[in-house]
């Protein structure tokens, strides 16, 4: 004997298509809580007003101040300090080492004085293009 529907129901070719979906795979729980991070949140009302352009002149002008004097501390911070050794005037003939760079080889010929003068000084001895140096290469430098 067929099998009737009820109205609006469609026969299905396939027993399969019935079959329902697997839930979730925790169980079915109160739903989960959210700790706060304890951190106080304020309730009350706040009003925000709106930045002036007079305000942002005098931001930019303060940041101006600010980055001058701390160019200047830099620039003239030897002079309050004392200034570093100078370049010595001996020369020698090194070989690099693998690896090296001139601010390396500056620092390991003459370890008082300023790196980068030093190297500057090995540049113009060896009539330098480059700062690139390499393993065994021999050069005139000034040690102390």
């Amino acid at each position: 004997m067929p099998r009737v529907l009820p109205a609006g129901r469609a026969a299905c070719r396939s027993t399969a298509s019935h079959r329902r979906r697997p839930g979730p795979a925790r169980p079915p729980v109160a739903p989960m809580r959210y700790r706060t991070t304890g951190v106080a949140v304020s309730r009350g009302p706040h009003r925000q007003r709106p930045i002036t352009p007079a305000a942002t002149v005098g931001l930019a002008v303060l940041a101006a101040m600010i980055t001058i004097w701390l160019g200047l501390v830099a620039q003239f911070g030897d002079a309050v300090h004392g200034a570093e050794a100078p370049v010595p005037d001996r020369l020698a003939v090194v070989q690099v080492r693998g690896g090296e760079t001139l601010q390396h080889l500056a620092a390991r010929v003459a370890p008082d004085a300023p790196a980068a003068q030093v190297a500057e000084r090995i540049r113009e001895l060896n009539e330098l293009d480059s700062v690139a140096l390499t393993a065994g290469q021999t050069l005139i430098a000034p040690i102390g």
